[in-house]
């Protein structure tokens, strides 16, 4: 738990939010931009819903795909972020 929010809540927030984008409930480590399911559109939409859903600011330094590919990678994200 991070902020007073758990990670479990964290990551299931994120999940409903994927699985809304990509219109498909992807595993937790399944890479949607692989998988050709979130173009760049999506990617920002991404972004803008974090930013707003968990009070963060998304800086240029962190738009490495890598943070945002899996629920489980963007969870991790959004808990660093969160932290501080």
């Amino acid at each position: 738990m991070r902020n007073g929010v758990p990670a479990e809540e964290v990551r299931s927030q994120l999940l409903a939010f994927v699985t809304s984008l990509v219109d498909a409930e992807p595993g937790l480590d399944e890479d949607y931009f692989e998988r050709g399911l979130v173009n760049s559109l999506a990617a920002l939409e991404l972004v803008t819903f974090v930013e707003h859903r968990f009070g963060i600011t998304v800086q240029a330094e962190d738009l490495d795909l890598d943070n945002f590919r899996t629920v489980n990678r963007l969870t991790g994200f959004v808990l660093v972020k969160t932290a501080g």
